[in-house]
């Protein structure tokens, strides 16, 4: 069942002293894609700046900004309605992993298969891909699988980790938040050999949501796996990715879906964090 869902995520940042101008690029705008359609969306700055739009190499569409009047303060709000789709069955079939260790398949999906800055690889979680990738016999199979193997090694607790926190820190600290089990979930699908790609965007909280009812929503994070052809899976949750989950950005981690990133010149900055609010129109 389709959903149709109004988000409005705002963020920014606080200045010590005042900034004579920023250079600024957001990726806050829901993608159009298979599954999922934006029907409105806008962002919004204040100070006010004029703004344009492109797409980047991942295939995000960024809103970029520069503002020249001096301010202490920086805030970036985006609104969007968007129809998303309910999730895909997982494949029934797909490739073996002999088809996903070909060189059509290894080239063309190099970028999600090399270990990347947050999902680096390492020889005990190299090993336990292997060994659990031995225990199921298609690569379908393996996706779910590691994500419950995570969910018994990784506790969900918000504040223990930070936006450049690694697979391997959250992992060896045992806890983390939504990007962390999505980084550990990349490690362990491109140790196996199966590309995945690292999806942000916002989840809304309830599978009952009421129509009309505006709630705090989250950001989120969650994974894609080449089965044939993309297959989203929420580590997190241990579901498919459908029709609550709302796609912003793709990319090889964190470090290239990242939702405000800028250069300044003045005092030192403090993030004004993330709220996000959604509401579910029918």
């Amino acid at each position: 069942m389709s959903w149709q869902i109004r988000i409005e995520h705002s963020t920014g940042y606080r200045y010590a002293a005042p900034v004579i101008s920023s250079y600024n690029e957001a990726r806050i705008i829901p993608q159009t894609a298979s599954g999922q359609l934006t029907l409105e969306a806008s962002v919004r700055t204040e100070p006010a700046a004029a703004t344009y739009r492109y797409w980047d190499y991942w295939g995000t569409q960024v809103t970029a900004f520069d503002v020249h009047t001096p301010h202490t303060e920086l805030v970036v709000t985006g609104r969007s309605v968007v129809r998303t789709a309910s999730a895909r069955p997982r494949p029934d079939s797909g490739p073996s992993w002999q088809a996903l260790a070909d060189e059509p398949v290894t080239d063309r999906f190099v970028e999600f298969i090399r270990p990347s800055r947050f999902a680096p690889d390492h020889p005990e979680l190299v090993d336990a891909a292997r060994e659990l990738a031995a225990h199921h016999h298609t690569p379908a199979e393996f996706v779910p699988a590691v994500g419950e193997w995570i969910r018994q090694r990784l506790t969900y607790r918000p504040g223990t980790t930070g936006v450049h926190t690694s697979a391997v820190d959250a992992w060896q600290q045992g806890e983390g938040v939504c990007q962390d089990f999505a980084h550990l979930a990349l490690v362990l699908l491109r140790a196996a050999g199966l590309p995945a790609r690292y999806v942000s965007g916002y989840l809304h909280p309830s599978a009952d949501a009421a129509v009309g009812e505006t709630v705090v929503g989250q950001s989120h994070a969650w994974v894609e796996g080449w089965l044939g052809d993309w297959w989203g899976f929420d580590p997190t949750n241990g579901v498919a990715a459908g029709e609550r989950h709302v796609v912003v950005a793709r990319g090889r981690d964190y470090n290239d879906v990242s939702p405000l990133l800028g250069v300044y010149s003045g005092g030192t900055s403090t993030s004004l964090g993330v709220t996000v609010a959604v509401t579910r129109l029918s």
